[in-house]
């Protein structure tokens, strides 16, 4: 019988705030949208768009770190799937950078 359980990340305690931030760069998003249309000044938008950038990271940041917490530390004591989980945070990481 399948299981009716949600799994649990290493963001499911802090998801609430999660979800903030990304409505908060969301909403940053919008005001860019905003600014285009505004016709406003060039290296404001580029401010702009450096604050979102910025608030991205530490998204990505604490993620990374919720499943290093999480999955990694408290995850599987097999080390071959240990060794297949290391391989791919780092290349989601490579991706982020």
């Amino acid at each position: 019988m399948a299981s009716t359980t949600a799994a649990t990340r290493g963001y499911t305690a802090s998801k609430d705030d999660l979800q903030k931030r990304l409505r908060r760069i969301e909403g940053q998003v919008r005001g860019i949208q905003g600014m285009v249309d505004d016709d406003r000044w060039c290296p404001d938008i580029l401010q702009q768009i450096a604050a979102i950038k910025a608030a991205l990271d530490k998204v990505a940041l604490g993620l990374a770190e919720g499943h290093v917490e999480h999955c990694m530390a408290a995850g599987s004591d097999d080390p071959k799937r240990r060794q297949e989980m290391t391989h791919e945070l780092m290349q989601a990481l490579g991706r982020l950078v």
